[in-house]
């Protein structure tokens, strides 16, 4: 699991950092989905990229299930 922050201004709001989150499976130390990402950005978005910060672990699995024999019941 890949989670990533991009600081972004606007052209006309430069003054005005802003920030979007993206989050995605990707693969360490490679990235390629993050480099895709974010030349995507550069080449489409109207906006300029002013910092990345992004952290990467094991992606979350679901609660393992386990058999129930019985119910206790207290009042």
């Amino acid at each position: 699991m890949l989670t990533a922050e991009v600081l972004y201004d606007m052209p006309k709001h430069t003054t005005l950092l802003q920030t979007f989150v993206w989050q995605t499976l990707d693969v360490a130390p490679s990235f390629l989905r993050l480099a895709k990402f974010l030349d995507f950005w550069r080449r489409e978005i109207d906006a300029v990229i002013h910092s990345v910060r992004f952290a990467s672990g094991e992606p979350l699995i679901p609660a393992a299930l386990r058999k129930v024999d019985g119910i206790i019941r207290r009042h």
